[in-house]
């Protein structure tokens, strides 16, 4: 008897012990790098993922998903300041971007928003910032921008977020007119403008959208930046509508500027533009997604341009690009000709396996829609669906893919708002502030506007520009981060969508680069359907989502298999994984950390 009582003790001793062993986090092993392989262990005292049985139970019709404007209690207390003074100078309509960012690896998303300030010329200057507001947990936000080092005036334009250094924490790239800046993350909660010494120096450039990506798969983040036009206040022009009063001139008054292409060596940039085949003058570019259309393993670039083509440049795999745009069906609209394209993104609207491909255009040129057919082709759906009809007087900046009701199928989001603020003086049935839109994707690619059951953020009209996806309380739906032109951003919360089943999955890459952008994510359900995602940077306009991938099951409780495809061509596979959790997965070990969710947090 004393024997099995002492035997009782050790398996109990045992048993607490193993319990109470801290947990590794993706953020402790930060000193890993693409150049160096670790060998990491499976995190020790990871409770059990619940069975099935525990999950809440699922109602019998799903209630209708609506947006609620929190930004007011959430403490966001931003508004964009676009220099206008006048003049109407052509930078001022562009407005800016915005981020979701995990930038303090506490596994909450936190919020950048992008500010320009004055013009060299204005009678009274104000040097507004950027605004960086940390995630504090229970549904609110604290603004830490001077404490970050980010409280530096720069006429900003867009943002993308990706770890460049390989050192575990994003860093931050703001785009600009004129000078655009790299802030390193030094993983304490503060950022260093290492600019010029990570070679990225463009004094002269009007720029706009960006993205990280490995394009030549040697595990460190290259960036694409998007340029759009040769302006300065001395060059500026006088256009009219009424030709009397100064309206904003349109881009074709203006010679273009050719986007960039910087090769990252090991922490430096190199310009490789003109020897990748990307060197384009005419280009007009506002928009960037970086897309493998083909399918061949190879990231390509999608460039949305202004009144120009749009182009599609193809991967080579060996350092270089070819313009398929043409031939390929997204350089024009059906009618042959150049539209005034904005913001971009791509999914696999349709379960075929291949991308399409959204564009966000000018007033009476309508969202195009390139569906994906396969061998390299795509027909614009949208002029012969009812996406063209409920978009014809939209002029569209952000767009994006995201499953917002959690279905397992790609919804759209756009965001909506004219450049000229005297439009409706000229053309009645046009107005400056317009309300946003959303299409529920009914299957099949087909889409169906949904705007005036998605809640008050939707009746609202707004000058829209910017806006990023991101579920920022953790409760398992994405949410969106939107601004508004020369006003103040919006954080409308989503509420509904997470009656259904979700998953969530954080990449860290370890012979691929650190955030594991690039990778490609296949989610196979019991009932045989299937779903991907690719981790990426850039698409819509200006803007950055979340780095996370979350993936709507609907009525599923487990995932039967998972696939993980890395740049660097290793492939994970996980099986049986329960719905309503968070996973990080890291290359070549698996999932290291899993979290259920939705987190239970308290809100104000």
């Amino acid at each position: 008897m004393k024997k099995q009582i002492l035997q009782l003790i050790l398996v109990i001793a045992v048993t607490v012990g193993l319990g109470g062993c801290r947990s590794q986090s993706a953020s402790e092993d930060a000193g890993s790098t693409a150049a160096e392989t670790k060998t990491a262990v499976p995190t020790p005292g990871v409770s059990a993922s619940p069975s099935p049985e525990e999950l809440p139970p699922l109602p019998d019709q799903f209630a209708e998903v609506t947006f609620t404007d929190v930004t007011a209690e959430a403490g966001v207390h931003f508004v964009h300041n676009n220099g206008a003074f006048g003049k109407k100078y052509l930078p001022e309509t562009n407005g800016s971007g915005c981020a979701f960012l995990d930038y303090d690896n506490d596994g909450w998303q936190d919020i950048l928003l992008i500010n320009s300030t004055s013009f060299p010329d204005a009678p009274k200057r104000i040097d507004s910032v950027m605004a960086l507001y940390r995630n504090n947990q229970d549904g609110t936000f604290a603004d830490v921008t001077v404490a970050a080092g980010l409280a530096k005036p720069v006429y900003g334009q867009g943002v993308a977020v990706g770890d460049y250094d390989n050192d575990g924490f994003v860093d931050i790239f703001v785009t600009a007119l004129g000078q655009s800046l790299l802030f390193r993350n030094n993983g304490d909660g503060t950022f260093t403008d290492v600019t010029e010494t990570a070679g990225l120096t463009s004094p002269g450039y009007f720029s706009s959208s960006a993205a990280f990506f490995d394009y030549d798969k040697d595990g460190w983040l290259d960036l694409f930046l998007c340029n759009y036009v040769e302006w300065s206040p001395e060059t500026d022009l006088f256009c009219s509508l009424d030709n009397i009063n100064k309206s904003y001139c349109t881009p074709e008054k203006y010679q273009g500027q050719s986007s960039r292409l910087y090769r990252n060596t090991g922490g430096k940039f190199v310009d490789v533009t003109e020897e990748a085949g990307l060197l384009d003058p005419g280009g007009k570019s506002l928009g960037v997604a970086i897309v493998d259309f083909n399918r061949d393993g190879w990231p390509d670039i999608f460039v949305a341009n202004d009144t120009q083509p749009n182009m599609l440049y193809r991967n080579n795999g060996e350092g270089t690009f070819t313009d398929v745009a043409l031939l390929s069906g997204v350089a024009l609209s059906e009618e042959g000709k150049a539209r005034g394209g904005m913001g971009t993104d791509f999914a696999d609207i349709d379960g075929s396996g291949n991308p399409s491909i959204i564009v966000g255009n000018f007033s009476l040129e309508m969202l195009a829609i390139f569906r994906n057919q396969g061998e390299g082709l795509f027909i614009d759906e949208a002029p012969s669906t009812n996406v063209g009809r409920d978009t014809l007087l939209s002029l569209t900046f952000a767009t994006f893919f995201f499953d917002y009701d959690l279905d397992g199928r790609p919804d759209i989001f756009m965001a909506n708002g004219h450049v000229a603020d005297d439009i409706n003086k000229v053309q009645p049935n046009l107005t400056y502030a317009m309300k946003p839109q959303l299409f529920r994707n009914e299957g099949d690619g087909r889409f169906r506007e949904t705007s005036s059951q998605a809640g008050p953020p939707f009746q609202k009209p707004v000058v829209g520009r910017g806006a990023a996806y991101g579920d920022y309380d953790n409760d398992g739906d994405l949410d969106i981060l939107l601004t508004e032109n020369g006003g103040p951003a919006y954080l409308l919360r989503n509420d509904n969508a997470n009656q259904a089943r979700f998953v969530r999955f954080k990449t860290v890459g370890s012979e691929s680069n650190r955030d594991g952008i690039g990778a490609e994510i296949t989610v196979s359900l019991p009932d045989e359907t299937k779903q991907w995602q690719v981790v990426h940077s850039g698409s819509s306009y200006c803007s950055q989502s979340e780095l996370p991938l979350t993936f709507g099951l609907g009525r599923n409780d487990e995932i039967a298999t998972v696939e993980i495809a890395w740049p660097s061509g290793k492939v994970d596979t996980l099986t049986d994984l329960p719905a309503n959790h968070l996973y990080v997965v890291k290359e070549g070990v698996g999932i290291t950390e899993r979290t259920p969710l939705p987190m239970r947090i308290k809100r104000p």
